[in-house]
């Protein structure tokens, strides 16, 4: 019977610290999470739509701006899963790899931008926790954690540009490189424009 009794109130337990860390989190990071938001938007509104989407279109000319630039900012700018959305200004063929790079921005920023991607709070939680109770800042981390992110966001995007390559020969297709060109049907001798 002790044994059950004991089983109980660790099970309880369990939920005791689960309400703890809900409250302290309802205490700091949900209201900060939420004025990032209302921030974002606020800026986001202020700046006109037309204005951020003409700075994504830009940003496709240059693979720098498309895979590093862009997809930070726009996880930034909108968070996670919205971030996804700014693909829309690329070429078909810039689209795998933007999405790779805008993928990974919402975990690599999350120590510095909690509204990034709340739902993986967590995790970026669980390492600061433990370097926190070694008595050290977790700034330091976060900003190193931010920085080597976008440069391996980038490097992911652009090594799926050569993967992209390679399933566009195999499928025989071109996907467009500009905006303005239209995806190609190659397998055959008769090119034929893919909608």
């Amino acid at each position: 019977m002790n044994a059950v009794i004991t089983f109980a109130e660790g099970f309880m337990n369990l939920f005791d610290v689960g309400a703890e860390t809900f409250v302290s989190w309802v205490t700091t990071i949900i209201p900060k999470v939420c004025l990032l938001l209302v921030f974002m938007n606020s800026l986001i509104a202020f700046i006109g739509p037309e204005k951020v989407d003409k700075f994504a279109n830009k940003c496709s000319k240059n693979v720098v701006l498309a895979y590093g630039v862009l997809p930070f900012i726009s996880a930034f700018m909108l968070g996670n899963p919205m971030v996804f959305s700014m693909g829309k200004f690329l070429p078909e063929f810039q689209k795998p790899s933007y999405y790779a790079a805008a993928g990974f921005a919402g975990h690599t920023s999350n120590g510095l931008f909690p509204h990034i991607n709340v739902g993986e709070i967590f995790v970026w939680l669980g390492i600061a926790n433990g370097v926190a109770a070694l008595g050290l800042n977790t700034t330091p981390l976060a900003i190193r954690y931010m920085l080597v992110g976008i440069v391996m966001n980038f490097f992911s995007a652009w090594i799926t540009d050569f993967t992209t390559s390679i399933v566009e020969k195999q499928q025989g297709v071109r996907l467009a490189r500009t905006l303005t060109e239209k995806n190609m049907f190659v397998g055959g001798e008769v090119a034929a424009e893919v909608e």
